[in-house]
C-alpha cells in the first residue's frame, strides 16, 4: 500500500475528507492505533488494508474500554489479497471509487462473534468480524502462520500441498441445543459469505441477522476435497451429501480424543478447542 499512499491523500483532499493518518509498524499494532485514535477524540476510523488489518482493527475496537464501540463508525479501503470483508459489503477495491462512495454516507449495522479459545495452556479470547475455519481450516492457519502464502495462486498450492499431511480428528459440536460428534474435515462459523479469497463456505450466512451461519463436513476422502474444490466458490456447497449448513447462535467445539481441533478467525491462526462462539448482535456500525 505504501506506495499508493500519495495518490490515497491526494484523493482524500479532493474528496474534501478531515483526517489524520497513521502507519502500523508491526503485526498487532493496528489494535493500539485504535485506541490512541479513540482516546483522541476520533470516531470515524477507516482502515486501509485486507482482511488481517480489518481483523486486527476490529479486535481493537472491542478489546479497548475507553470508548463504547457503538459511538464509533468503521470502515475499510481494501488493500489486500483476499479482501473478502470488503465482497460482502460491496466495497469496490478502486481505491478512488471507495472514496467517493463514502461520500453517499450509506451506514449498516454488522454482527461480530467473540471467540474464546486455548493457546499454550492458557484461556484466550478474540473477537472477528468475517469467518472462523476449524479442523482443516485451523491446520492451514497454523501452516500459514510460519510459511505466508504470497498471493492467492501461491495459498491455493499450500491449501493442496498440506492437505497430504491433514489428518482428521473427531470432535463434538453443540449449538443451540443440538449435538454432533464425527470426524470432521471442517468446521466453519460464519458472520459474512466470503473467506479464504473468495470461497463461500457459509454462503447462508447474513451479516445482521443475529446468528452465527455454521457449516460443518464430515469425513471426506482427499481426492473428494479436490473435486469439490468449484463447490467452494459458487455457493453450492450445502448440496453435498456430506456437508451441513446451520444457524446458531451459541457455538462449542470440543476435541473427542488427545488431537485438538484447530482455530483460525479472518484467516489469523488463534489456537485450539475448546472453542466457544458468541455473537454480539448488530455492534459495528459499518460505513458503506
Amino acid at each position: 500500500m505504501g506506495r499508493h499512499w500519495p495518490d490515497i491523500e491526494r484523493w482524500l483532499q479532493e474528496l474534501g475528507f478531515a483526517y489524520s493518518v497513521q502507519f502500523t509498524e508491526h503485526r498487532g499494532h493496528a489494535a493500539r492505533l485504535i485506541e490512541d485514535a479513540l482516546l483522541k477524540g476520533g470516531r470515524y476510523i477507516m482502515g486501509i488494508g485486507g482482511d488481517g488489518t480489518n481483523h486486527e482493527l476490529v479486535h481493537g475496537l472491542f478489546s479497548q474500554t475507553f470508548v463504547p464501540p457503538s459511538e464509533v463508525f468503521y470502515t475499510l479501503l481494501p488493500f489486500g489479497t483476499g479482501n473478502d470483508w470488503a465482497r460482502e459489503h460491496g466495497i469496490p477495491v478502486d481505491p478512488r471509487r471507495r472514496l467517493e462512495q463514502l461520500h453517499q454516507g450509506k451506514m449498516r449495522a454488522q454482527d461480530i462473534g467473540r471467540v474464546q479459545y486455548q493457546r499454550d495452556g492458557e484461556t484466550r479470547s478474540r473477537y472477528f468480524v468475517n469467518v472462523a475455519g476449524m479442523a482443516y481450516d485451523g491446520f492451514i492457519g497454523q501452516k500459514l502462520t510460519e510459511h505466508p502464502a504470497r498471493n492467492k495462486v501461491h495459498y491455493l498450492l499450500k491449501v493442496a500441498q498440506y492437505l497430504r499431511a491433514y489428518r482428521l480428528s473427531k470432535a463434538r459440536i453443540v449449538f443451540d441445543g443440538q449435538t454432533v460428534e464425527d470426524h470432521f474435515y471442517t468446521i466453519n462459523i460464519g458472520l459474512c459469505r466470503y473467506s479464504a479469497g473468495g470461497m463461500q463456505l457459509v454462503p447462508h450466512a447474513v451479516p445482521d441477522d443475529g446468528l452465527f451461519a455454521l457449516t460443518f463436513a464430515r469425513s471426506l476422502s482427499k481426492l473428494e476435497v479436490l473435486l469439490q474444490t468449484p463447490r467452494f466458490y459458487n455457493g453450492t456447497i450445502l448440496s453435498h451429501r456430506s456437508i451441513e449448513g446451520h444457524q446458531a447462535r451459541h457455538i462449542r467445539v470440543e476435541h473427542l480424543g488427545e488431537t485438538p481441533t484447530l482455530l483460525e478467525a479472518d484467516g489469523e491462526f488463534l489456537g485450539e478447542t475448546p472453542v466457544t462462539f458468541e455473537l454480539l448482535e448488530k455492534a459495528l456500525n459499518v460505513m458503506i
